[in-house]
């Protein structure tokens, strides 16, 4: 995959040269270490997705309680998401001074308790407000994670190593929604997000109690005018660029359509309850697979192959799920889970790839600029959905997915116009 696109750079910002077989002393698969991390990172990823879309799947409980839209109620999911967007930049610096394993583990302290408070929101306002710090305080993990990973794993295992802790995103949004699903049926929404409170505390004792401490970190500065120049140079990169707007339209797609499916399935002519509707959330199953097995996709055809076939897989799911026919809507779920994890999993991947400098701030912006798509997806999507129903919420996502493909086939026609093949690690 050439620079152009979504590899890696020999300019300003690329992947340092990785050392000499036999002289890196990163964690590789099977090494020392790597499955106390993998599993310390899948846990942090479960607590990060289920804490920050808890209420998406209780959307329309919590219009039922508080007398609101779709549009509106939807302001709880877009709050956290936005919080994390607003937040991720500041946090990733703060990882560059402090470390990553300590930030990390006081943005899930955080969290988790303003999780515990959110069933004890009074107004839909305060339940805005709750979330929207809620998302501020995770901002430390996605970033960090990825920097993190990427100090201390291999780059030929990089792409796995984040796969893994993307599937912790899959497996966290999935128990989350279904859980809170069934229990809101029973008990209410209010219950149900005290729930995945509890499990986010569990989740985030163990990540602390397994993560090894970093070998390779080394303190950065947090004066303002480095910060900035670190961020002016990957946003000068035209390969973070491309990767950062990829992100951001792979979770449009994704935030749209998990905002509304909740509203379109309790409707006619479906009918479902509330628990049933819940479980629909065991596709993130499929994004869990496809997410942790991005980099033999990679392999087999580059990044741009696997980032056409992922936004391909999207659309496809996003038309089938226009039928009136469950099962089909159901398989259109599926492949618009599986094309979004494993896109989101090979862009976040190449951009850790990508920065040998300020790798948090580069993960960060690639973050800001995916939970700025998750926001306006579920914003946009929601609004579509009022205005158009659900063909509505499909043609915000087919847009998006038009958006992937048409970036990544002006980085493939500058790759071949300059007779630069896929890099070294690439496939």
């Amino acid at each position: 995959m050439s620079p152009a696109s979504t590899g890696a750079s020999t300019r300003v910002g690329a992947a340092s040269p990785v050392p000499p077989s036999g002289s890196d002393s990163r964690t590789a698969p099977g090494g020392p270490g790597y499955r106390r991390m993998s599993l310390a990172l899948f846990l942090a990823g479960v607590a990060t997705f289920a804490l920050l879309y808890s209420t998406q799947a209780l959307l329309p409980l919590i219009s039922g309680e508080f007398g609101v839209t779709a549009s509106e109620a939807s302001w709880t999911v877009a709050a956290a998401t936005g919080g994390l967007a607003l937040f991720v930049l500041p946090m990733s610096a703060l990882s560059e001074r402090f470390g990553r394993r300590t930030v990390m583990t006081a943005s899930l302290a955080v969290a988790v308790t303003v999780g515990l408070l959110v069933p004890f929101a009074p107004s839909l306002g305060a339940l805005v407000v709750l979330r929207a710090v809620q998302g501020a305080a995770l901002a430390g993990l996605p970033a960090s994670a990825q920097a993190y990973l990427a100090e201390e794993v291999q780059p030929k295992a990089l792409v796995t190593a984040i796969g893994l802790f993307v599937a912790g995103n899959s497996v966290g949004g999935m128990s989350g929604r279904v859980i809170t699903g069934w229990v809101a049926q029973e008990w209410g929404w209010r219950i149900s997000v005290g729930v995945i409170g509890v499990l986010a505390v569990a989740c985030a004792v163990a990540f602390r109690l397994l993560l090894p401490a970093p070998r390779h970190f080394t303190a950065g500065s947090l004066r303002p005018r480095v910060l900035l120049g670190t961020v002016r140079g990957h946003l000068g990169n035209p390969l973070l660029r491309r990767l950062y707007a990829i992100g951001a339209l792979f979770m449009t797609v994704f935030g749209g359509v998990y905002t509304v499916i909740g509203y379109r399935l309790t409707a006619e002519p479906f009918g479902l309850p509330q628990g049933v509707v819940g479980s629909i959330f065991l596709v993130y199953l499929v994004g869990t697979v496809s997410a942790s097995t991005a980099g033999r996709l990679v392999g087999r055809c580059g990044r741009r192959g696997a980032l056409y076939l992922a936004g391909g897989t999207t659309a496809a799911g996003l038309l089938l799920s226009l039928t009136a026919s469950l099962p089909l809507v159901l398989l259109g779920l599926v492949l618009i889970t599986a094309g979004f994890f494993a896109g989101h999993a090979v862009a976040s991947s190449a951009v850790s790839r990508t920065a040998a400098r300020g790798r948090a701030q580069a993960s960060a912006l690639y973050q800001s600029a995916y939970y700025i798509g998750s926001s306006a997806g579920s914003t946009a999507g929601a609004l579509a959905f009022r205005s158009d129903g659900w063909a509505g919420t499909v043609g915000v996502g087919l847009l998006a997915v038009l958006g992937v493909v048409a970036i990544t086939l002006l980085g493939t026609r500058a790759a071949r116009s300059a007779g630069r093949p896929e890099p070294a690690g690439a496939r």
